[in-house]
């Protein structure tokens, strides 16, 4: 076992707990804020040896989630709207500026980065936000994304370091079939465990089999988001997105399969509601 892995989790996950069970969606934004700065600094630091990002723009839509829950939630979808549009206009203004030094390659890559990033990571944020009949729901879904993704990776880890056998992919080497597929069952076991204690204590009523295909999507999507940051180091050459985090890596690293699966748990999980 990775001691230094092991003692970052054990270090970590207090805090994780405490933010989100003390906390409220102001706290919970500024918190996911940081993680986007973060991760776009580390997904941007990464492109850069090879292409030419336009940054700026990448740190500004980071540092917004800290504010999302100021704007009136009638007005998200119009607000998001807006903003993506919008993003595209400057984008391509930076090329028209600078007489093609800032390429359709550089807007490209940085498009996809604040999609990937900062786009997936701001539905953690309106997750934790959600209410129903002016209480606070978010708090108790929001741990449908860590259960179904986290769980699959340390079910996948525990199943395919025993009988891992067949490789699933070059992009991801150390990763098997059959810790994918253990993976994804620990997870929708840990899901349907879950339920089972808002269900008995929580004084809520959802559907086991429907929770149990949320879970199905959730590991599977928080796997392909594992996959997706491991192809984009893969096209940089570099192991790790930094050495933020003792044993783990970088920021994007730890919540890669987190934020991937985030926009899915916030829509699949609103059909609850």
């Amino acid at each position: 076992m990775d001691i230094k892995r092991f003692l970052s989790g054990v270090l970590g996950l207090p805090i994780i707990i405490a933010l989100c069970i003390l906390g409220n969606k102001y706290v919970i934004d500024v918190a996911i804020a940081v993680i986007a700065i973060i991760s776009i600094h580390e997904f941007l630091s990464c492109v850069k040896k090879k292409l030419n990002p336009v940054s700026w723009i990448g740190y500004i839509l980071a540092i917004g989630i800290a504010f999302i829950h100021v704007i009136p939630m009638k007005y998200i979808n119009s607000f998001l709207g807006l903003g993506i549009v919008s993003l595209v206009a400057i984008l391509f203004l930076h090329i028209i500026i600078t007489e093609m030094k800032i390429n359709i390659v550089d807007i490209s890559i940085t498009l996809l980065g604040i999609v990937y990033i900062i786009g997936f990571t701001v539905f953690l944020s309106l997750l934790y936000g959600l209410e129903k009949n002016g209480e606070s729901i978010g708090k108790l879904y929001i741990w449908y994304i860590f259960a179904a993704t986290w769980g699959t990776d340390i079910f996948a880890y525990l199943i395919g370091s025993k009988f891992g056998k067949h490789k699933f992919n070059k992009i991801s080497p150390k990763k098997s079939i059959e810790g994918c597929v253990g993976g994804t069952i620990g997870g929708v076991l840990l899901v349907v465990g879950y339920t089972f204690i808002l269900n008995q204590y929580f004084d809520m009523s959802i559907n086991y089999l429907v929770i149990s295909f949320i879970g199905l999507v959730l590991s599977i999507i928080g796997q392909i988001g594992d996959f997706a940051a491991s192809s984009i180091k893969r096209y940089s050459d570099i192991k790790d997105f930094s050495n933020l985090i003792p044993g783990h890596g970088g920021m994007i690293d730890r919540v890669d399969s987190v934020i991937f699966a985030a926009p899915f748990a916030y829509y699949l999980l609103t059909l609850l509601i």
